[in-house]
């Protein structure tokens, strides 16, 4: 696969197969322990497991204090969507962040317009709706009853909030990437992150309470710092230096369908032929944004 574009498509599928996992994951673990010290514990962990490799290059070395401000940025976003979205789990269920999660790419697409003075054209617009419309057919379960009944809460309002912070993540990434290696990057968001959650957690005294992640927890976080946090940030970051955010975001609309197929599998659920319909829709839509966006060079 000599094309980066391509390549790029490739990282950023592998990375939405992996965060479809990590919303079963979460939903596990809200309301362990308070997510500030969860989210430590996540990038903490994951820049522990990173060091030996940035650290043994000379080269690498010499990147990471000119990346540690960039670095210091993207975190905020990045793990302030974790920890919104764990204080959202606690009060709404993973339905309702599912539902509302599909309006990602469109709100990245508008924040785009004012970053980068894209435009949106009729054909993006109408695909961005019939794309939400067949995940929500996913997330709903084909049922129009649970359609409308259907409502929100408070829990909901912060998820929502974190929507913007992931969307300012993927706008940012783009803006602040330099010539650093993507590992290298990956490494300062990590140090990122665990400043600004334990700045917070000194603040406000919060206790760790890591003792209480065992057993069954332990593999949930296990998965959410080497495949959520350490693959997942690096594939967006090398996807990033050859896509639009736009195009990034855009895969979210297939993450319910990942995560259809996962509890289908790991839990032996028949999801029933509506589910699988608007899976496969889904798909296909997405597939088609793709096209659309780099017919009209939104690369």
């Amino acid at each position: 696969m000599n094309n980066p574009v391509l390549q790029g498509h490739f990282y950023i599928l592998l990375a939405t197969i992996l965060i479809g996992g990590s919303f079963i994951a979460v939903e596990n673990l809200a309301g362990l322990i308070d997510p500030f010290s969860l989210i430590l514990l996540r990038f903490l962990v994951s820049a522990i497991i990173l060091a030996p490799f940035v650290l043994v290059s000379k080269k690498n070395r010499a990147m990471i204090i000119p990346s540690l401000g960039r670095g210091a940025i993207l975190s905020s976003f990045y793990a302030g969507f974790f920890v919104l979205q764990l204080i959202a789990l606690e009060t709404t269920t993973a339905l309702n962040t599912g539902a509302l999660y599909t309006l990602t790419p469109l709100l990245t697409a508008l924040l785009s317009i004012f970053f980068f003075k894209d435009k949106i054209s009729l054909r993006q617009y109408l695909i961005f709706f019939v794309a939400a419309i067949s995940t929500c057919g996913v997330i709903f379960k084909g049922s129009l009853d649970l359609l409308l009944s259907f409502s929100l809460n408070n829990g909901d309002l912060v998820f929502f909030a974190s929507m913007f912070l992931m969307a300012f993540y993927s706008i940012f990434l783009k803006t602040l990437q330099r010539n650093e290696k993507p590992i290298v990057m990956v490494f300062s968001i990590l140090l990122g992150g665990s400043f600004w959650m334990a700045i917070i957690l000194l603040i406000f005294d919060i206790p760790l309470n890591w003792h209480l992640v065992k057993g069954e927890f332990a593999i949930n976080i296990a998965y959410l710092i080497v495949m959520t946090t350490l693959f997942t940030l690096y594939l967006y970051q090398k996807a990033t230096t050859v896509l639009n955010p736009k195009i990034i975001m855009s895969y979210t609309y297939i993450n319910p369908a990942v995560v259809a197929i996962l509890v289908s599998v790991l839990s032996d659920v028949n999801l029933g032929f509506k589910v699988w319909f608007f899976i496969v829709i889904s798909c296909m839509v997405t597939v088609l944004l793709q096209y659309i966006l780099h017919k009209e060079k939104k690369i």
